[in-house]
């Protein structure tokens, strides 16, 4: 099992303050897949905010992560269990879990070694929800920033398990059947600069950037270069948003 990777302790209150929150249209659709709501693992949770929800609607919700700093930051309901595990290695018993969940996280898992923890984990019927984002898209002219940053300026700073998410996932298996679904799901926000600002600071790409490079922060030259291009207090910012559903 390969050394786990924990790219967010240090901003964790960046990374809650600043990251998107999924729409509730992901969870209804999960939700409507579902066939029983006793107990759900919300894993890599990391400051609760998938777990949150899914606390509305399980009876009992278990949310793990590798990171205390997160979980310090994380969400506090009667029926949610937070706990510090690897992903691929937990305390759970067999056969626990009506519904898995893993939010822009898997990408960093032993994918062969937590494959066989979740088959292990998950119930007979149950379902595992697996998603993330991509890049948010705001104007032609941001864009065009923004993805010049990605690319050119932080570009060889991440790590290399970030490509799994500009190929949405697709080359990750599970060993579990796969669910195909049409339906397209985007996290729409409203940004001012502060918040445009928080955001990449938020990035573990960043974070690697500044460690190697002595504390320089690339990210006010990207707000400089945005702020001709900014309108009005907030914009509009859209994230296209990639699912992929597997059961038992």
């Amino acid at each position: 099992m390969k050394k786990p990777i924990d790219n967010f302790s240090a901003q964790s209150g960046a990374y809650k303050k600043f990251r998107p929150t999924y729409p509730q249209e992901l969870y209804d659709f999960l939700f409507s897949q579902c066939s029983n709501f006793e107990s759900a693992w919300d894993c890599a949770t990391g400051n609760g905010q998938v777990a949150a929800v899914l606390g509305n609607k399980f009876k009992s919700v278990y949310a793990s992560d590798i990171s205390q700093q997160q979980l310090e930051w994380a969400i506090s309901k009667e029926n949610i269990q937070y706990s510090i595990q690897r992903a691929e290695k937990t305390h759970f018993p067999d056969d626990s879990f009506d519904l898995i969940t893993v939010a822009q996280a898997i990408h960093w898992f032993d994918m062969k070694v937590f494959s066989k923890e979740v088959k292990r984990v998950l119930k007979p019927n149950g379902l595992v929800a697996v998603w993330g984002y991509g890049l948010g898209r705001i104007s032609t002219e941001i864009d065009e920033k923004v993805d010049h940053f990605y690319h050119e300026i932080v570009g060889d700073y991440w790590n290399f398990e970030r490509r799994h998410i500009e190929e949405q996932y697709e080359n990750l298996t599970l060993g579990l059947k796969y669910i195909k679904s049409n339906h397209e799901f985007y996290i729409d926000t409203l940004w001012n600069m502060t918040q445009f600002e928080g955001f990449f600071n938020s990035w573990s790409a960043v974070q690697n950037y500044i460690k190697a490079n002595k504390g320089i922060n690339p990210v006010p030259n990207l707000v400089e270069d945005v702020k001709g291009f900014w309108q009005g207090e907030e914009m509009k910012v859209s994230f296209p948003l990639f699912l992929r559903l597997y059961s038992k």
